[in-house]
């Protein structure tokens, strides 16, 4: 769609850089971090046995991202795991743009209060460069996969690759976004 841009990248326009750059005293636009895509991931070692897992898998993930899955292979031979090299174990999705920011827009606002006991997502998943992970156990509780439609329940990855340098900067961009964090009472 021409000329729409999607309203969390709008606030990160228009709130988020003025707020990033006052607080960490950044001398030009271009050092305020952003986030530049969110790849989601699902392995499933079931596949090796029963294909109709992995195609399930790929229904899933097209129907929470919005976005056709690609289908990752094994890049080496596990004889414990009965696994050949070259033969399909998950399934990934990777997200930019408006797009990425709609999916992130609809995982705080609607996915992640679904969860189950919710009180914030650990702070402790970043990698030392400001990119950060978080696992959801159950894929149930995206409003677009149908329940009643669901063979086997399991959980899936998210990534979110962000352009700060710290895990600090990296945690004030995606608080800024929304991201539900768990307060610690200390």
């Amino acid at each position: 769609m021409k000329g729409y841009t999607a309203r969390l990248r709008k606030r990160y326009n228009e709130e988020i850089v003025p707020q990033l750059r006052k607080d960490f005293s950044y001398s030009n636009v271009m050092q305020v971090p952003k986030l530049v895509k969110i790849s989601v991931n699902k392995g499933m070692g079931e596949a090796t046995q029963n294909k109709k897992v992995l195609d399930d898998a790929v229904d899933e993930l097209r129907r929470i991202t919005g976005q056709q899955p690609v289908i990752r292979k094994a890049r080496r031979s596990v004889s414990n795991f009965k696994l050949r090299e070259g033969m399909p174990i998950g399934t990934t999705v990777t997200l930019r743009g408006n797009i990425m920011y709609e999916f992130f827009d609809r995982l705080i606002t609607l996915t992640l209060p679904r969860v189950l006991d919710f009180r914030g997502v650990p702070d402790k998943s970043f990698d030392g460069h400001g990119n950060y992970s978080l696992g959801i156990k159950e894929q149930i509780v995206f409003p677009e996969i149908d329940v009643d439609k669901i063979d086997r329940i399991n959980g899936l990855d998210i990534a979110f690759v962000t352009t700060a340098k710290t895990d600090e900067e990296g945690l004030a961009l995606l608080k800024a976004l929304g991201m539900p964090y768990e307060r610690r009472d200390n």
